[in-house]
């Protein structure tokens, strides 16, 4: 009879356990896991097109090939440094930090995010260049594109960083 009763407290024991198992706080975090699951899988339908023109960008920063910082006011990235506005039609406007214009023209991103293409246009709307340039980085918190100093010599490059911002486009 002494070994019925251990064997009920521990039986009841178990069944307790296993009604606490059922109640636990993973249920609970369920709901959260779907929206973020929602979260990523909508942020993953956005195209790298999307994600460029999702926000206006800052230049804040640049670093060259051995990843060590450079002042944006060098000769090698400063012509890269400015507010960049790329509109879902394709268009694009820069502008230099002091708000005067830089450049304007259209846009393109390939499929795969791994180049940007610009044609650049003078108020005509006559072609001045275009360049493709190695996408490094395409979030909704960085973008970072690598110029070539000398586009036969890929060992030396910098990096072009932007992060969002909320800078008005200066009025034409």
């Amino acid at each position: 009879m002494k070994l019925k009763k251990p064997i009920m407290i521990t039986a009841s024991a178990f069944i307790a356990l296993g009604l606490l198992a059922g109640c636990t706080p993973a249920e609970s975090n369920s709901a959260p896991a779907s929206s973020s699951a929602a979260s990523e899988e909508a942020a993953a339908e956005q195209t790298p097109s999307d994600v460029l023109a999702s926000t206006a960008w800052e230049t804040t920063g640049a670093t060259d090939a051995a990843g060590a910082d450079v002042a944006l006011d060098d000769e090698n990235v400063k012509n890269f440094v400015g507010w960049a506005y790329f509109k879902d039609g394709g268009s694009f406007t820069m502008y230099n930090l002091d708000d005067s214009p830089k450049m304007q023209g259209d846009w393109t991103v390939t499929e795969d995010g791994k180049t940007r293409h610009i044609v650049a246009k003078d108020d005509a709307g006559e072609v001045l260049f275009e360049r493709d340039s190695d996408i490094v980085t395409l979030t909704d918190e960085e973008f970072t594109y690598r110029v070539f100093p000398d586009p036969a010599n890929t060992e030396v490059y910098f990096d072009i960083i932007h992060t969002p911002t909320d800078h008005e486009e200066p009025a034409a």
